[in-house]
């Protein structure tokens, strides 16, 4: 992969970049702020941007609305999000797009967990914090008829695992998944169509409904 990095923590920056060139990846650019990171997508066309969502001068949501404006001038550009606490709402405007996680930084300690994350987000695939899942998935009403075995699925779902990586999950066979995926689809009154697009229906219900 071709990687920029938007972080404002030096070490953090730079040991980021030291994990993505250890794993065998390229780091295009590095960045201190988020006003250059569009630029920088366009000048070097990378597959993967990871991003602080808090970056100067505000730190409140630059890293996050630069990643929108990326997502929006370069869509199949993957973009990973970083932060230190839950914030719903760069999850309920960037999932929907496809090619977007959203991770804890204390994540990163788990080097293989983290590097398989960012490779799935650059392939277009999602990656969502469990914890962020989670605390979503329990404010989110329309979920009132799930089962906690559905809501767990969902949560699974929502991170961006198949039904056979649930299945390894939560140690049961893909049959099982699969019918709890049809009941969760059922239960929150999906249109039949194919199955992937119900997934990012599914999750963007719950996702928008924690979010309010």
């Amino acid at each position: 992969m071709r990687i920029v990095i938007a972080e404002d923590q030096v070490l953090l920056r730079e040991g980021l970049a030291m994990l993505f060139v250890d794993g065998g990846h390229e780091v295009v650019a590095t960045l201190g702020d988020a006003e250059e990171l569009l630029a920088a997508v366009t000048s070097y066309r990378p597959d993967l941007v990871v991003a602080d969502i808090r970056m100067p001068p505000g730190f409140s949501d630059e890293g996050a609305r630069a990643a929108q404006a990326v997502k929006r001038a370069h869509p199949e550009v993957g973009v990973l999000l970083l932060s230190q606490h839950i914030e719903t709402q760069p999850v309920v405007d960037l999932v929907a797009l496809g090619g977007f996680g959203y991770l804890l930084k204390d994540r990163v300690l788990d080097v293989s967990e983290f590097l398989a994350a960012a490779e799935r987000v650059a392939r277009g695939g999602s990656a969502l914090d469990p914890q962020v899942v989670a605390g979503l998935v329990a404010r989110s009403d329309p979920l009132a008829l799930l089962t906690d075995r559905e809501r767990e699925v969902l949560e699974l779902m929502a991170e961006g695992l198949t039904n056979s990586g649930i299945a390894k999950r939560l140690y049961v066979s893909e049959r099982t998944v699969e019918a709890h995926v049809r009941h969760v689809f059922t239960k929150m009154a999906l249109p039949e169509t194919e199955d992937g697009h119900r997934r990012v229906l599914a999750v963007l219900t719950h996702l928008s409904a924690g979010a309010r």
